[in-house]
């Protein structure tokens, strides 16, 4: 009454098909209580009832045979089940499986096929018309898998269900797919075996990925290897088998730490092993393999925790770079470092000292356990030079290097030495910076030098002056101070040309400094300079090209002699020379007139820029008469009288060489 909204009176005598069966249904009702009212009794029935209120009930009826005492038929008994709910959930269900994003198909307890959803009609291209009712292992799969499919499949009728089986299924086209199923057993209500039910997925692709994947691990130029949960090797690929020297088929199953690794290393190795089986990788581990020739090789390893699709783990993968080499190399470059003709150190990023080489120690005093975990700057390094060589530290820590960096170290006898440092950044593998190492140079003595070149250069008795390769005043001692009058300051960083030399020398000069900078010197070269108060000098200068350490140009050294007093001299000489009462002249080395006074002129009659009496040897043997006016011959005579003096000094000076 509750179910369908009719009272008893409602329905007492009325007839049951009639009144309240659907139209499409009451035929089938009426069979089925023809069939109870002949004794034949129905299990399970399926069919509707309409409520009072109008509404399609679903019902699973049990129509059985009712009888007296006698045994005789009187009618039939219906018990039923509501089963509007179910049957909407059971379509709910089957929407989802027909729409799920997986290929799903069943199988009865004949293995035919009764369930194919569209995911399994896409990836196969069966209809389900083409495949329901036909056998899915006879029909559908290959013949090498027949019997490990029908295997899964009567196991699974017999309630044991089979997890991740991979197998592989024919499409309508003749390709050939890869499947991951999972096999569940199929039950009725009463939880009697039914079928089977296969929720699968396509692995072709991931298949080929993971033989991809597989063939790139095994041809790998780095030896990879994989042990199980329990530690028995399950991975090793090519570039390990050369490595070690043992094949694939001497170390498959193999305990790892106890075959392969030697004594003093079983237990760290183990220890990594076992952290990465609980989810914890280790990056960076050293230890060592020993080949099957007995040869020990270093191997620094990264071990990676490996997990199934479900994230559990199923063992480890260590992938390894031999380092047998490099760890020699760096055994090298230590021992180089540590016997190396200079002090190297080295500090870390928080600037403890890491590096402490022999000539350090010898340099500084201090032994290697005296410096070793200390700060470099604080303990060993002066206060006023402190912030400097930190600031160079943290340069060279964010990556700028610096080079040719002075400062003092204090030894452990406490006395001042001076360094020459080229700051360089430390990086490892991976190009992350770690340190500093500094490269020096003990100047102390060069520095004591240099300064006592400064020294004899500000003290000497000429004036000396310097410009860098731009030009300007770098160097200026006292005798250059004391004869031009400008001051240190008054003349350091000027463009010397520009500032200090007369207008008709400035180009002159500036080609000798030129030159020099070119590496061209220059002796002996006269210009004037103008004094602070206005006063031309006359300056002989040697041009020197300046160079530092490496041989690179960086300026120019004049050294200079104050010649105007010189000069002021040779005028004076010269005016004497040509005022003289008496014919004086000159000659250079190859007999040529270079000197002819006033006097010569006048007595001889030839000017200064006459060239008549270079003829005179052709004079001597012209053969001319003498001149009738006695005055011109005395005249004549004197000429040649000079010419043959000429002449005798001209082959003395020839017959020297």
């Amino acid at each position: 009454m509750q179910l369908v909204g009719y009272s008893s009176e409602e329905v007492m005598s009325k007839n049951l098909v009639k009144e309240f069966i659907t139209d499409e249904y009451k035929t089938a009702v009426q069979a089925v209580l023809d069939m109870a009212l002949h004794g034949e009794e129905t299990a399970n029935f399926e069919f509707p009832l309409i409520t009072k209120a109008g509404v399609r009930l679903d019902v699973l009826l049990n129509a059985t045979t009712r009888r007296d005492e006698q045994g005789n038929v009187i009618g039939v008994v219906g018990i039923g089940q509501d089963i509007t709910g179910r049957l909407a959930q059971e379509r709910e269900y089957t929407r989802l499986i027909d729409t799920a994003n997986a290929p799903i198909f069943g199988v009865d307890t004949q293995g035919r096929v009764n369930v194919w959803n569209q995911c399994a009609k896409d990836l196969v291209g069966y209809s389900n018309e083409e495949v329901m009712g036909h056998s899915l292992v006879q029909e559908f799969i290959t013949d090498d898998f027949k019997t490990a499919v029908q295997t899964v499949l009567d196991q699974a009728l017999q309630g044991a269900e089979t997890e991740n089986f991979e197998f592989p299924l024919i499409t309508k086209n003749g390709v050939r797919i890869e499947v991951l199923l999972n096999a569940t057993t199929r039950r009725d209500e009463q939880g009697n075996i039914i079928g089977v039910v296969g929720i699968g997925q396509d692995i072709t692709a991931r298949l080929a990925q993971e033989r991809e994947y597989s063939k790139l691990i095994d041809s790998a130029n780095a030896p990879i290897f994989g042990v199980d949960t329990f530690g028995r090797v399950n991975v090793w690929n090519q570039c390990a088998m050369k490595l070690v020297g043992y094949t694939i088929s001497e170390v498959m199953g193999k305990n790892l730490v106890q075959e392969f690794i030697t004594k003093e290393y079983r237990a760290a190795v183990k220890t990594v092993l076992d952290k990465a089986l609980h989810g914890k990788e280790t990056a960076n581990f050293e230890f060592p393999l020993i080949t099957k020739n007995g040869i020990r090789i270093e191997v620094l390893l990264n071990a990676t925790t490996r997990r199934d699709e479900q994230g559990n783990v199923i063992g480890v993968v260590g992938i390894g770079q031999d380092i047998t080499a490099r760890l020699a190399q760096e055994r090298e470059y230590s021992k180089l470092i540590d016997s190396a003709n200079a002090p190297i150190f080295g500090v870390d990023t928080q600037g403890r000292v890491n590096v402490w080489n022999q000539c350090a120690r010898k340099l500084v005093g201090y032994s290697t356990a005296e410096v070793m975990g200390y700060s470099l700057v604080k303990e060993f390094i002066t206060k006023d030079y402190q912030a400097s060589v930190q600031a160079v530290l943290d340069k060279a820590l964010d990556g700028v290097e610096t080079a040719n960096f002075e400062f003092p170290l204090i030894t452990k006898a406490g006395a001042r030495i001076e360094v020459l440092l080229n700051a360089t950044t430390r990086r490892n593998e991976h190009g992350k910076v770690i340190g500093v190492v500094g490269i020096g140079q003990d100047i102390t003595a060069r520095l004591a030098q240099e300064r006592e070149y400064s020294k004899l250069i500000d003290n000497a008795n000429a004036p000396i002056f310097g410009v860098d390769t731009f030009g300007r005043v770098n160097v200026w001692n006292k005798c250059a101070r004391k004869i031009v009058g400008y001051t240190l300051d008054e003349v350091m960083g000027k463009n010397l040309v520009q500032e200090f030399i007369t207008n008709e020398y400035k180009a002159a000069v500036s080609t000798v400094l030129n030159l020099a900078l070119q590496g061209q010197e220059t002796a002996n070269f006269e210009f004037p300079l103008i004094t602070k108060h206005g006063i031309r000098i006359e300056v002989l200068l040697n041009a020197t090209t300046r160079r530092d350490e490496q041989g690179h140009v960086i300026g120019v050294v004049g050294i200079g002699q104050d010649i105007t007093g010189r000069i002021a001299q040779e005028r004076e000489y010269s005016k004497l020379i040509d005022t003289a009462n008496a014919p004086i002249f000159g000659v250079d080395t190859k007999g040529s007139v270079n000197v002819w006074n006033q006097c010569a002129r006048k007595l001889v009659g030839y000017n200064t820029d006459e060239g008549k009496w270079f003829e005179g040897e052709s004079i001597l043997r012209s053969g001319k008469a003498e001149d009738p006016n006695p005055d011109l011959a005395r005249i004549r005579r004197s000429r040649i009288r000079i010419v043959q003096l000429c002449t005798y000094v001209h082959d003395v000076h020839r017959s020297d060489y």
